[in-house]
């Protein structure tokens, strides 16, 4: 709790996609209502009501959502709306238009690897405070990622609620929600029947994982940790950004120091969209350019890790600048 700004209380489940369900529950106990606002392209799990709007590849048709997976009930279509990310002022306005129905807007801070333009999150943040529409955080990326505060101590930004999993748990299966009292109280058996949320697992907060993730937080309370880690990560996408131009490929570098990914376009990523606009294919070749000289990437991300010395740094830089190299010639 003395790390995150809005956790008044927390708790525990086993995955990410749990934290944002649970989060999403309690919220529309505390509302009574039962709508949520998310932004398209924003990965919220694999339950029903995150699973609309992460990769639609048909025009864009706000608020209405699209489902990701077959065999979600096409009631909660109608249940959830889709507002684009980095447009403060129609979100603002979906937000205005549906506060009465709202139980809870979700978002990550930063969604996939796009950044939140400057006014964003305040943008949103203000106008959900405003209407009394609690902001969620999914953190499951950037809690204790960004800084042992987690994005509200990187952004400046602090919502009403928060989800976390991957580092908490230290590699082990941990999550957790977390957020102001009066909300979080409705996991409470002190609430009245029809108030009470129902949140329990037979390995939420087990003890392996439990003493992993202390561990693992004690680790980020060393001196210079995040600077470390940010050092690391500035250097890699540097890196990473000149060989492509060494290269002679058009791409975009984008994320923060702590996670990011090279997207082959000219366009500057700034919302789902512009991810569409990558050479799927070229991202693809350098993968497996990558494989073949010993780097191995997360699909989507390249994660950076306390563990990485300058000698991971300096050949993962050597290997950037063949696979890079291999891939322009075959584009051509």
């Amino acid at each position: 709790c003395r790390a995150v700004p809005c956790a008044e209380q927390i708790r525990f489940c086993g995955s990410g996609s749990e934290a944002t369900f649970f989060a999403l529950r309690v919220a529309r106990a505390f509302r009574q209502r039962d709508k949520i606002l998310k932004f398209e392209g924003g990965f919220h799990g694999v339950h029903d009501y995150s699973l609309m709007s992460v990769g639609p590849r048909a025009p864009k048709a706000f608020p209405a959502p699209t489902p990701d997976s077959a065999g979600i009930p096409h009631a909660i279509q109608g249940e959830v709306l889709v507002a684009p990310f980095n447009d403060v002022a129609e979100a603002e306005a979906m937000i205005e238009a549906h506060h009465h129905d709202l139980a809870a807007v979700i978002m990550e801070p930063l969604q996939r690897l796009v950044v939140p333009q400057p006014g964003f999150l305040q943008g949103v943040r203000e106008v959900t405070a405003r209407r009394g529409v609690p902001l969620i955080f999914d953190e499951i990326v950037t809690g204790f990622r960004f800084a042992y505060g987690g994005a509200p101590e990187y952004y400046g930004v602090v919502p009403d609620l928060a989800a976390f999993g991957k580092i908490i748990g230290g590699g082990f299966p941990l999550a957790a929600v977390a957020g102001r009292r009066d909300i979080m109280k409705h996991f409470s058996h002190e609430m009245s029947e029809g108030g009470f949320v129902q949140q329990a697992g037979t390995l939420n907060g087990n003890p392996i994982a439990a003493a992993a993730g202390l561990a693992t937080l004690a680790e980020l309370r060393r001196p210079g940790t995040y600077e470390r880690l940010f050092a690391t990560g500035t250097r890699l996408r540097q890196g990473l950004e000149a060989a492509a131009r060494r290269a002679g490929l058009a791409a975009q570098v984008a994320g923060e120091a702590p996670v990011f990914e090279i997207y082959f376009t000219d366009r500057p990523i700034t919302d789902y969209r512009a991810t569409l606009s990558a050479d799927q294919a070229l991202h693809a070749a350098f993968t497996r350019e990558l494989l073949t000289r010993g780097v191995v990437k997360a699909a989507q991300k390249f994660y950076v890790s306390l563990v990485h010395t300058d000698v991971e740094v300096a050949r993962t830089l050597e290997v950037f600048d063949e696979a890079l190299t291999a891939v322009a010639g075959t584009s051509h």
